[in-house]
């Protein structure tokens, strides 16, 4: 994985990064999920709101760049939306890189032909200049993209507090008369039953058996709370979230789809009209599909209080309790409300049975929240609508593309997985087309890894790659063995303005820093075991003398670039052959020995194998070979009073030590890359820290 950020300025990006979303002002401001009913819904709750929105607040572009086998390697902007999917690279990733200025994606891979055969290290370099020369589209599109990611999310979520306010209790209706007419003894239908109770305030034995015995009174009420509660909270959650979220949807698609006419600035990068037009009239679809779903809950509200308040009487009545006046009053026009929900919901469906193991289907807002594929066991009727029946005639309006297709049969769910498959769809296309466009500029095969471990140290956790923030230059590290000795390799590759490209490598050797003027001057080798891009001009490498011997340790230093390359002709002067590899050469290849001064520390008490750096907080992070131990280094302390008083307290500690310490100079163990390596703090090394799982 590697994180990226553009630094490129131009007036065009830096108007755009100036200019307030236009979102924000025609938008209103999305509600946030209620915090009590799960918990994926709180990353968009109140107290995170304003997490998503700084993410969605960061305008200048970031990219994630993932890499892994066979070749496969993305490119997703704020980490969030993929812009590019490049293929066609050899072997698996070990290491990339992508340029600060998109120009150029630098892939170090492993290819292994077979399981008998050695894995060859081998470094790409691509060409993304097509992401480098529309700079400010892909960020404006990459913006969208993140936009639309975000509210799919939103009106996932949206979607999921529904369901959970969907309560099971609701299905208790449909159960009972099920099971009622599985038990019953008349041929009377169910509708029939609760008519007679309706007309003549008489129920049959088993009716009255069901309603006082399963359903009884305190049900009921409790069941009628339910649904009020559950149906109240649904319709909110449709009208203040779903239907939010879904305007901001089609809001942003219109947006892009403008965009993609623009052809001039956007055909390039593969956004298709044709394909965003598509995803608004799903959108569109999945609006249709709630509105519906608001008409159905006010319909069924209004029914079941008619219908509860109705039964509730009647049932009171049956167990001879005392109806107060204003329940007992029902009008002509109530007895037909109540008369026409029985004809429509109490009919006995055999059909029905067979697919849901149940007889009716009185309840008609879960349907919309199951997210299955089958059609609706009670779809609405339609017939007698004016609209549709002028549709239906119309041969012009019928294929129109200015009206959004309408699923009667299907649910709410079911609607919104086509939306989130037609948008995954068409916004895919971008990626693909810009993934084709990046090509190959570089391969160089850099040494192959021996099945022997002796010969091949596994000490490197592979090449580090780091592009020159100021400058079109790419560097690579990695090591190569020779005579056992694991020697740093730095491959610097510099591209001017007329494009033109110079490639360069040199081999550093370490001098003999360790030595003190009273020991032997004979000459020592050291193998690096890790190295890391400290800033652009330092890298941080750990040592280890290829003989060890008891009491010497290994070392944490500091290479600058500059002592490195001095001579700015000598590193050009090794002329390779891209076809073989660096390693079958390696003793032709230019060395540079380095002295390093003052900029390292002696790592006392810990076979340090491992560093991991981060310039920016100016920290490095020493993990022993093992796994074990692991120690933290600041690498430039300012304060003085500090470091003069470390300096105090480890000159006593060398002092009452072993006397071969001695002859190490107190200063040079605590100055790292030019300053004090303050250790932070000693008892990180006391409990030693345990990785272990």
């Amino acid at each position: 994985m590697h994180w990226m950020e553009v630094t490129e300025e131009s007036s065009v990006l830096t108007s755009f990064y100036n200019a307030e979303d236009e979102s924000n002002l025609l938008l209103p401001k999305l509600p946030a999920l209620p915090k009590n009913y799960s918990t994926t819904a709180k990353i968009f709750s109140e107290e995170k709101s304003d997490e998503i929105m700084k993410l969605l607040g960061d305008v200048r572009l970031n990219a994630l760049v993932l890499g892994g086998s066979s070749g496969f390697i993305e490119i997703y902007a704020y980490g969030m939306f993929k812009i590019a999917t490049v293929t066609g690279v050899a072997g698996s990733c070990r290491g990339l890189c992508l340029s600060s200025d998109l120009k150029s994606l630098s892939v170090i891979t492993e290819i292994q032909d077979s399981s008998d055969s050695e894995a060859e290290i081998t470094y790409f370099q691509l060409d993304t200049s097509l992401l480098s020369s529309y700079l400010p589209e892909v960020t404006r599109m990459a913006r969208k993209f993140t936009h639309i990611s975000t509210l799919l999310q939103y009106i996932k979520l949206s979607l999921t507090c529904m369901c959970e306010a969907w309560e099971e209790i609701l299905m208790q209706m449909d159960s009972r008369l099920t099971k009622f007419v599985q038990e019953k003894n008349t041929t009377t239908s169910v509708q029939d039953e609760f008519m007679q109770l309706l007309l003549w305030g008489k129920a049959s034995a088993e009716l009255q058996a069901l309603l006082m015995n399963q359903l009884t009174v305190k049900g009921l009420k409790k069941l009628g709370q339910s649904i009020e509660s559950s149906y109240s909270s649904i319709q909110k959650l449709v009208i203040s979230h779903l239907q939010s979220g879904s305007e901001a949807l089609l809001y942003h698609l219109s947006e892009l789809k403008g965009m993609a006419l623009w052809k001039q600035k956007y055909e390039s990068l593969g956004l298709d009209a044709s394909g965003i037009e598509e995803a608004i009239t799903a959108v569109g679809s999945f609006i249709l599909k709630a509105n519906e779903l608001l008409q159905v809950i006010d319909s069924s509200m209004k029914n079941f209080k008619a219908f509860f308040r109705w039964l509730y009487v009647a049932m009171l009545r049956m167990s001879e309790d005392h109806v107060l006046p204003e329940l007992n009053k029902m009008t002509q026009k109530d007895i037909t409300f109540v008369a026409d929900f029985l004809t429509e919901h109490f009919n006995e469906a055999p059909e029905l049975y067979n697919r849901k193991g149940k007889y009716f289907n009185v309840e008609r807002v879960g349907q919309y929240l199951k997210d299955e594929d089958d059609d609706l066991v009670s779809p609405p009727n339609t017939e007698g609508n004016q609209w549709f029946n002028f549709l239906k005639n119309s041969t012009h309006l019928k294929e129109s593309p200015l009206l959004f297709p309408y699923y009667p049969e299907k649910s709410l769910h079911f609607v919104k997985r086509q939306m989130e498959g037609v948008i995954d769809q068409c916004l895919q296309k971008p990626a693909d087309v810009i993934g084709r466009s990046v090509h190959q500029a570089v391969c160089i095969p850099l040494y192959k890894i021996s099945q022997s471990e002796e010969s091949t140290p596994q000490l490197i956790k592979l090449p580090f790659l780091w592009n020159d923030k100021t400058s079109n230059i790419h560097y690579v590290l990695f090591t190569i063995v020779e005579n056992s000795i694991s020697k740093i390799h730095i491959l610097r590759r510099h591209t001017d303005t007329s494009r033109s490209v110079s490639n360069g490598i040199l081999k550093v050797e370490f001098g003999n820093f360790l030595n003190s003027i009273n020991e032997s001057s004979e000459s020592r080798c050291y193998s690096c075991l890790d190295a890391h891009f400290y800033d652009d001009e330092t890298v941080t490498v750990v040592l280890k003398e290829s003989v060890e011997q008891e009491g010497k340790e290994r070392v944490l230093a500091q290479l600058p670039l500059s002592s490195v390359y001095t001579d700015e002709d000598q590193d050009s002067k090794f002329i390779w052959d891209s076809a073989e590899r660096l390693d079958e050469r390696s003793g032709e290849i230019p060395t540079r020995t380095v002295f390093l001064e003052n900029q390292w520390r002696v790592l006392e008490n810990m076979k340090a194998q491992y560093v991991s750096v981060n310039g920016i907080r100016k920290v490095s992070c020493v993990l022993s070979s093992n796994l074990r131990h692991v120690r933290v280094f600041e690498m430039d302390v300012e304060d003085d009073g500090e470091v003069e008083e470390e300096e105090e307290e480890e000159t006593t500690q060398i002092a009452a030590g072993e006397p071969e310490e001695l002859n190490q100079p107190a200063d040079s163990q605590d100055n790292v890359g030019g300053a004090s390596a303050e250790e932070l703090p000693d008892e990180t090394e006391e409990p030693e820290t345990s990785l272990d799982p």
